[in-house]
């Protein structure tokens, strides 16, 4: 671990040069999830949420995210992605819906906060079309599971 490098030497904020970095292949993996009670969970495998088609809303929600990552998180470089993919999957007997985000491309940056962005916007379109049945659900455990490329190298969770 250096020194923080959204600062410069008088500690103000800025957006870090990365035009003399290589370009490399990219890719990160973030996971995240929302715990509902039994009946949304029932109701989400049903199909029977009355804003429509939960997992599917929220897998092209979390997409959006990731591609307008930058808009939202103040210091983060506009990236064109040339992959995002976002799965949802309902654990009914759990009571929650796990989310998994893969962000890609060849680029000077990495794109962990796009992963991230695409999980969190996930879980809240989830929260956001049932909480009509369940304001109590709860959105937790948002991680980086993998990162790979760039001068940092690999890194993946071990569990």
């Amino acid at each position: 671990m250096g020194r923080l490098t959204h600062f410069d030497e008088q500690g103000q904020a800025r957006m870090v040069d990365v035009s003399e970095k290589q370009e490399t292949e990219r890719v990160a993996i973030a996971q995240g999830e929302i715990q509902t009670s039994a009946k949304t969970a029932r109701l989400i495998a049903e199909g029977e949420i009355g804003k429509g088609d939960v997992l599917a809303v929220a897998r092209l929600a979390g997409i959006m995210g990731a591609k307008r990552t930058a808009d939202l998180i103040p210091l983060c470089h506009p990236l064109s992605l040339s992959s995002v993919s976002v799965d949802l999957t309902l654990d009914e007997q759990a009571c929650m819906v796990r989310i998994e985000a893969t962000c890609k491309l060849k680029g000077r940056t990495g794109v962990e906060m796009e992963a991230l962005t695409a999980v969190n916007v996930a879980a809240l379109t989830v929260y956001d079309m049932c909480k009509a049945v369940d304001r109590g659900m709860v959105i937790g455990n948002i991680r980086l599971v993998h990162k790979s490329g760039g001068k940092s190298g690999t890194y993946e969770v071990r569990e």
